[in-house]
């Protein structure tokens, strides 16, 4: 139920691998993606992730907008266009982020794009969810024998049958993500339950590729774990995109990887509760109570219950001993405001 990308291991028993999308939010700069690599690797995620987009190969003038954001581009074909990197720039930006400690992955949209990607070196391929009905996809980066990671947003359980079956068949590790394709999601769309189905039905590593905008679903999975992450990140919610309002801020990355850092380690802390308890014996003896009077009382006083009550620190006569103390007199004159000690009472050995 493990893959290793980047001699990253991901599945059971390792922290959750958090991925940043960055996506189309470079606007078509390679300036700025290589601003997003220097911004994430300071979050500890374990990976960025863009889109890799050849115009002619995957569109026509004919594909509709899904947010159309200005005049600049006349049709979502001027903006794959406009998006494209060449392969050199890829091949830069692959080692800027590894020479940062991050994981490079690229979703690919057709067979050129995975060939331009596997000549650069890459890794491992990320399928978006919207390709599931295209297998020559899959079949051309299965051809590459490396990990694959599936988004099914938009599949029914028989479609990823089908596309595990072609990943198996090829011999590619694969995990799978949980995922909704509304942008931005609605937090009861979100399907967290979805992720342990994939896990177990698939036997691979599962997890959430979250477009809610918000810190919740990807904390909610990491804290029933999930094996992997992937959220849409941007440099803040003003900036100009279609994918903003499904991202999360650097900041709030940066949280989550706080987040997944905390959750491993403690899933993998387990605690007996009877050592535990001889470890805060420091603890147990400041906060547990004692006993002692109730009032100013001279030696010879016969104890009552009245005349008992309990107080802290735990350092004096244990307060479950109470019912002992009930008929004991006095062999000094004790304070209310001091603990009640064996030696106050007559009968004791000092």
């Amino acid at each position: 139920m493990n893959i290793t990308i980047d001699s990253r291991r991901i599945g059971s028993n390792q922290p959750c691998f958090v991925i940043a999308e960055v996506g189309m939010n470079h606007d078509g700069s390679v300036g700025t993606a290589h601003a997003f690599i220097d911004a994430i690797a300071d979050t500890g995620a374990d990976c960025v992730k863009f889109q890799a987009r050849i115009a002619t190969a995957e569109s026509t003038f004919d594909e509709p907008f899904r947010v159309r954001m200005s005049s600049q581009d006349k049709t979502r074909f001027d903006y794959w266009r406009r998006m494209e990197f060449a392969q050199k720039q890829w091949s830069e930006l692959m080692a800027h982020a590894r020479d940062k400690g991050l994981v490079f992955l690229c979703s690919v949209f057709s067979p050129e794009a995975a060939h331009m990607m596997a000549q650069i070196g890459m890794s491992g391929f990320k399928i978006g969810s919207g390709e599931f009905n295209f297998p020559e996809l899959l079949s051309s980066v299965s051809e590459h024998r490396k990990p694959v990671l599936l988004s099914t947003g938009m599949s029914k359980m028989s479609e990823i049958e089908s596309q595990v079956s072609l990943l198996r068949d090829a011999k590619c590790d694969f995990g799978l993500f949980q995922c909704t394709s509304a942008y931005p999601a609605r937090l009861e769309d979100v399907g967290l339950n979805v992720i342990p189905k994939l896990r177990e039905r698939f036997s691979c590593p599962a997890g959430l590729s979250d477009h809610s905008g918000t810190v919740y679903p990807t904390l909610a999975a990491m804290a029933q774990g999930a094996n992997m992450i992937e959220v849409h990140v941007s440099f803040h919610k003003r900036a100009f995109g279609p994918d903003v309002s499904s991202s999360v801020t650097i900041d709030e990355l940066s949280q989550l990887c706080l987040a997944r850092d905390a959750f491993f380690t403690m899933s993998n802390s387990l605690v007996d509760k009877d050592s535990m308890s001889e470890k805060l014996s420091p603890m147990r003896s400041l906060f547990r109570r004692s006993l002692a009077t109730t009032s100013h009382l001279k030696a010879g006083s016969i104890l009552t219950a009245d005349d008992l009550r309990f107080a802290r620190p735990g350092t004096g006569i244990p307060a479950g001993e109470k019912q002992s103390l009930i008929g004991r007199t006095l062999a000094r004159d004790v304070d209310p405001l001091r603990l009640l000690q064996y030696d106050d009472l007559e009968g004791v050995p000092k």
